[in-house]
């Protein structure tokens, strides 16, 4: 294994005993795994540092292109997978430094000046968080678009509404299609707005204490496309794990919205309530039982929250420590690229999932229970001056059976924004499209 910290390159090729293997593969622990993600990222401020070094002198123009050729080179090396980031290496910082010295010699040696792998780790950590997050809004947007066209498509189609698993009063297909849609929107927001507050350049601040070098921070910061930079180097190390944890807040709301969908389509798929179908795509069969159709699909979608839950709890869980760098925070990757990953894997599936459900309206009128008009008749009673509450005692235990109710009727009879006869979908729209800009 490849070295950065050691004094004799050549002495890292061999080990010299079983031991020593097993305590250096331990350090290095899943970081060739997951800075698989990193590299890129972490190439791109090696460019940016790169330009930093050349300002103040210590690489020449001509060395700067070489570093720049050679840092291009490694990339589209990497991406054709002509490089691969291997153990030999002990993370993906130390496979750049490697591989500018076997390409350039002692130039190659110089672009670690002013920099430690505390800051290269986090400028490469902030902009993959901030490149997930927009893939994040790209989801969720279609998601929200998707379920606007749903709620649009079966907005007068009445549905029984619950609370408390139990019948409550008569709701539409159109609200709750809308529901997620508006929250799906709300995602969006929350998202634009974490990008916006992680947008701070580490770079530069090194090892937490800043440099002996008069490096131009706000170059670099507008080289990698961040707002600013973040300013102080003792922050800057102790923000690693703060930022990360608030990145996969945005990861969790989205996956809490996915599995309330998972749930509900679950409930209404059962055959005694009958609700809603899906392809047979969404569904397996019984290993055993030939009549049965699993929803499968539903179902991971619904656990699979827990898993971006047990990512943020595990990464939380590691910063409990006192100011500075500690050894610890290596364990941050793995929680936030996973977490991330599980995330992103899951979403993809829901556009589509969403725009697969089809209703059936027969089952959903059949389900509606007359006392379910029991609410709506109690405010039409108060709007002829009738005190509400006494409304309400009148009504409770009466027999609506022979005022011949409708469910569409109801529906169109509930009037307030943002409910069924008033969706106010184009003002979501509207949201959606000012917010996707």
């Amino acid at each position: 294994m490849t070295k950065l910290w050691a004094a004799n390159h050549q002495s890292n090729k061999s080990f010299s005993c079983p031991l020593d293997r097993d305590i250096h593969n331990f350090l290095a622990g899943k970081d060739i795994e997951l800075d698989q993600e990193l590299l890129p990222f972490d190439i791109k401020a090696s460019k940016a540092h790169a330009n930093a070094l050349q300002e103040l002198g210590i690489l020449t123009a001509n060395e700067n292109d070489k570093i720049q050729h050679s840092l291009t080179l490694l990339l589209e090396n990497y991406l054709n997978g002509t490089f691969t980031l291997n153990p030999e290496f002990e993370d993906c910082h130390s496979a750049i430094e490697f591989y500018l010295t076997e390409q350039l010699g002692d130039l190659g040696k110089k672009i670690h000046t002013g920099r430690s792998r505390n800051d290269q780790v986090l400028v490469a950590s902030r902009l993959y968080c901030k490149d997930q997050l927009l893939e994040l809004n790209h989801i969720n947007q279609l998601i929200a678009k998707t379920c606007l066209q749903q709620a649009k498509h079966n907005q007068n189609i009445p549905m029984p509404g619950y609370s408390h698993l139990q019948q409550a009063v008569i709701s539409s297909w159109g609200m709750w299609f809308a529901a997620f849609a508006e929250s799906f929107i709300d995602n969006i927001d929350y998202t634009k707005k974490m990008i916006d507050w992680i947008d701070a350049n580490p770079l530069g601040t090194a090892a937490g204490f800043g440099v002996n070098l008069c490096l131009n921070r706000t170059m670099t910061s507008e080289q990698l496309g961040f707002k600013r930079m973040q300013i102080n180097p003792i922050y800057s190390q102790n923000s690693r794990g703060k930022f990360e944890l608030s990145v996969l807040s945005c990861f969790k709301n989205s996956m809490f919205d996915v599995r309330k969908i998972a749930w509900d389509l679950s409930l209404f798929s059962m055959q005694e309530l009958n609700y809603i179908k899906q392809s047979d795509r969404y569904t397996t069969g019984s290993s055993i039982m030939p009549n049965k159709r699993n929803p499968d699909v539903i179902e991971l979608l619904r656990a699979s929250y827990s898993k971006v839950h047990s990512a943020y709890q595990e990464l939380e869980s590691l910063l409990s420590l006192p100011s500075g760098y500690h050894r610890d925070l290596q364990f941050t990757k793995k929680p936030l690229i996973h977490g991330i990953n599980d995330t992103l894997s899951c979403l993809a599936l829901v556009p589509e999932m969403v725009e697969d459900i089809t209703i059936n309206k027969n089952a959903c009128m059949d389900a509606i229970n007359i006392d379910m008009y029991k609410t709506d008749l109690s405010i039409e009673y108060a709007v002829k001056g009738i005190p509400f509450r006494a409304a309400y005692q009148e009504i409770k235990y009466q027999d609506l059976s022979p005022l011949g109710f409708s469910p569409e009727d109801s529906i169109n009879k509930r009037v307030s924004p943002g409910a069924c006869a008033n969706l106010m979908l184009v003002e979501l729209e509207k949201r959606l499209q000012e917010l996707s800009n």
